[in-house]
């Protein structure tokens, strides 16, 4: 199964300069022009939370191998019996 990369999709899509337009003006209307900017910064904060998760679940793995020491084995002290 191939997929389409999604540049492809988007021209798909919109394939004329007042498609994107139109998706613009209802944006605007929907949300007012003060809430925009809050709404594309929250987006941009989540992608950037989203690839730092997936940079150290790629990383997690390999580092905590590393960086653990082996857990010491217990010292055992002889029981000393005390015979009278």
């Amino acid at each position: 199964m191939e997929f389409t990369p999604l540049h492809h999709v988007a021209l798909l899509i919109f394939d004329s300069p007042m498609d994107i337009g139109l998706v613009v003006l209802i944006a605007l209307i929907l949300f007012g022009g003060k809430k925009i900017p809050e709404l594309m910064r929250g987006l941009g904060q989540g992608i950037r939370e989203f690839k730092t998760g997936m940079r150290e679940d790629l990383q997690t793995p390999t580092q905590t191998a590393q960086a653990q020491p082996p857990a010491a084995a217990p010292t055992a002290t002889p029981a000393t019996e005390e015979k009278k």
